[in-house]
């Protein structure tokens, strides 16, 4: 779907006043549709047909612009491949609209004065696409994009201390000239918003690790704007429209990115009517190139977290009130504003991205979650994404941080039941195709099991009903009569789960102070029995089943790595970057060991007398493994310890488990290979997987124990050799 103005609706705006009519004083900002004036208008048509061919050649020299790499542009396909409402039209029509409105006192009477030869935005290009996923580690610290020639920025000296004081004089003599030339002047354009709050006029400040922007200035300014009379926030919002209007000729400059991070952060953007200016705003940023985006993310994750947050509650409120409107008649309608809800969600993807940035994070990633979405057809969504995934089909999908873990339930739910029907309607052609009297249990993957051979009898049976295990379970015990209406499939997980699992099974080690499962190191000849653990936690999710098992964060980091299984049984599965953190997780004991090795003040190399060299009993015999080659004979230094401890990491976690995850990783997706799973797969992968609330009950109770276990001063234990006696 373009999401490009129509040629014929692009020549036809033009908010020059009619040669027969008299510009009203003010214009308020509207989301009417403009009449292009007619050739007969105004006599001299020959002429004035003349100065439109003209005006149409300089619209076309103009560069769009920058097309982005990623997805909030694409279009939301809700109606009819038609026309939309460009600004100049809202611009131009606001009068028609509001034109019996006396009272203008509200901020929502947003006149705005004298607007003269304002031009349309510049379409977003058609190849602004959506990626599955933002990556923005990918990206070079200094990107290679070249960068513009900064202008120069007007001289402004006023300082915070200055401002607070105009602002206390006209609340105490009611003259809010000074305050309001402030206002004005600050936000004409993108320059002045630069001159008046970058740190230092004379610094590029061309780096990720700092904007030059003067935070407390802008929440200062911006903290005073809703308490100034309304003549002065209207003023604010004439200048954010003819920033907005400007013709761009070439790349953003970091001052233009600038002026859009402090642009964001207006509190006006709270109320329903600015709406049409702020969908504009986010739809230049959802615009620009890759590298700018880098650019804003980094400068983002500087926010404050009472900002930061109140920046997120604003876009989702946006994204709430344009799905379901409470005065439908405050908006254009949704089929001539499809790229609104777009560009939103590609803004708020970019603040995801930021929060991912930072350990801990700014915010709870649940506070990204948007709960009307619960409310609208998430099937829909899922087969958009599924089946347009390449095209310019908008889908929430998309942007699963967005989608609360109650509704990417339901995805799941219903995409397991849509696939258990497809597979059994299969099997039933299949049988009368070949002449043979369908039966019922051809409908379903039963599995018959004896409880005195409850895990062999598994085994055996998943093994050797591998194509039917996309089919409704169902579970029969021998010997014993009875229907499973569901309640013998939960037994029979819940007795295959508790003898797997128990301790002197030996495949799943318990840890007591994290409360969670790892999988055990010991070598063995067969690892099918972790497959089938694998296949097990696969036909719980796939069946909705909830088990009482807790795995780790990084368990679901591995299971996703790679997301799809690879056709080469030779590629490597479940290895992903893990860190201290993860290992806190597992293991927090032997983690805060390793943290104080890391910020040991002392001399490592004579005090631990420790090498690249880690030992593991296994069955009451000590073997040991080197970390890197001749590990054992390269002693752990200052200077070293940082690698050291980040080998140890991945001893842990991917090296020493290797054989018995991969066998799990194969199990559960020979199960769960399903685009809805995928859909999990966030930026980082934070802790909104769904499987946390499908697959285990427990999890909360967990997040809680883990989340008081981290901000609980931790028992100090001594710096010394108990490395070894720890593991």
């Amino acid at each position: 779907m373009s999401l490009q103005s129509p040629p014929a609706a692009a020549a036809a705006t033009d908010l020059s006043p009619d040669p027969g009519a008299e510009l009203p004083p003010g214009a308020q900002l509207n989301q009417g549709t403009a009449e292009s004036p007619s050739a007969e208008e105004g006599g001299g048509g020959a002429e004035e047909q003349e100065e439109e061919g003209e005006k149409e050649k300089e619209r076309e020299k103009l560069l769009p612009i920058p097309s982005a790499s990623s997805a909030a542009a694409r279009g939301l396909e809700r109606g009819a491949k038609n026309q939309f409402s460009t600004f100049s039209n809202f611009i131009t029509t606001i009068n028609q609209k509001k034109e019996g409105i006396g009272n203008r006192n509200s901020p929502t009477q947003l006149v705005i004065p004298n607007i003269k030869n304002v031009r349309d935005l510049p379409p977003i290009c058609l190849d602004v696409r959506q990626k599955q996923r933002i990556s923005i580690d990918t990206l070079p610290q200094e990107l290679k994009a070249p960068i513009p020639p900064e202008p120069s920025l007007p001289i402004r000296t006023k300082t915070v201390k200055d401002f607070q004081d105009d602002v206390e004089k006209a609340k105490s003599s009611g003259d809010w000239k000074a305050v309001h030339d402030f206002y004005t002047t600050t936000f004409d354009s993108f320059l002045e918003i630069n001159a008046a709050f970058k740190k230092d006029a004379n610094s590029p400040f061309n780096t990720i690790e700092d904007s030059g922007i003067d935070a407390k200035f802008v929440n200062v300014v911006y903290d005073a704007l809703l308490n100034t009379p309304q003549d002065v926030q209207k003023s604010v919002l004439k200048g954010v429209i003819n920033g907005l209007l400007q013709e761009w000729t070439g790349p953003r400059t970091k001052d233009d990115l600038r002026a859009y991070c402090i642009l964001l952060q207006n509190p006006q953007f709270s109320n329903t009517s600015t709406y049409v200016i702020y969908a504009h705003l986010l739809r230049q940023i959802a615009a620009l190139t890759e590298a700018d985006h880098h650019f804003l993310v980094h400068w983002s994750k500087k926010i404050s977290q009472k900002r930061f947050k109140q920046l997120v509650d604003r876009l989702l409120q946006f994204i709430s009130l344009r799905l379901f409107p409470a005065k439908p008649e405050e908006f254009p309608p949704m089929v001539k504003c499809t790229w609104w809800i777009p560009s939103a969600a590609k803004v708020l993807a970019l603040f995801n991205a930021a929060n991912c940035l930072i350990s801990p994070p700014i915010i709870s990633y649940t506070d990204f979650y948007n709960s009307t979405l619960d409310h609208i057809d998430l099937m829909e969504e899922y087969h958009n994404w599924q089946c347009y995934g390449n095209s310019h089909r908008f889908s929430f999908c998309q942007y699963p941080f967005i989608i609360s873990i109650a509704a990417k339930k339901v995805i799941i739910q219903r995409d397991s039941e849509q696939q258990m029907i497809s597979i059994a309607r299969q099997s039933l052609v299949d049988k009368v195709s070949r002449r043979q009297k369908p039966d019922m249990n051809m409908l379903f993957l039963n599995v018959k099991v004896r409880r005195t051979h409850l895990v062999s009898d598994s085994l055996d049976e998943l093994a050797r009903k591998r194509a039917d295990l996309k089919k409704k379970l169902k579970v029969t015990f021998v010997g014993e009569a009875g229907l499973d209406m569901g309640g013998l499939t939960k037994e029979w997980f819940l007795l295959l789960i508790r003898q797997i699992f128990h301790p002197d099974y030996g495949m799943f080690t318990y840890h007591k102070d994290s409360h969670c499962h790892w999988f055990s190191s010991f070598k063995c000849d067969n690892y099918s029995e972790f497959r089938l653990v694998g296949a097990l936690m696969g036909l719980a999710v796939y069946n909705s089943i909830t088990l009482d098992i807790r795995f780790p964060p990084c368990c679901y980091k591995k299971l996703l790595s790679p997301p799809i299984v690879p056709c080469d049984h030779s590629t490597l599965v479940g290895i992903c970057a893990v860190t201290l953190d993860d290992l806190f997780q597992i293991m927090p004991e032997l983690a805060h060991g390793l943290s104080e090795l890391l910020s040991y003040e002392g001399n490592v190399e004579e005090d631990f007398y420790s090498t690249f060299q880690v030992f593991q009993e296994e069955f009451g015999v000590i073997k040991s493994y080197n970390l890197k080659p001749n590990g054992d004979k390269i002693p752990v230094t200052n200077q070293n310890r940082k690698e050291y401890v980040q080998l140890y990491v991945d001893f842990l976690l991917n090296k020493s488990i290797y054989k018995q995850f991969a066998a799990f990783y194969y199990g559960f997706h020979s199960v769960c290979a399903s685009y809805a799973l995928l859909a999990e797969h966030t930026v980082r992968l934070r802790l909104n997987i769904l499987l946390y609330s499908v697959l285990f009950g427990g999890w909360n109770a967990f997040c809680n124990l883990h989340h008081a276990l981290c901000s609980k001063k931790r028992k100090k234990i001594a710096i010394s050799m108990r490395f070894a006696s720890v593991l």
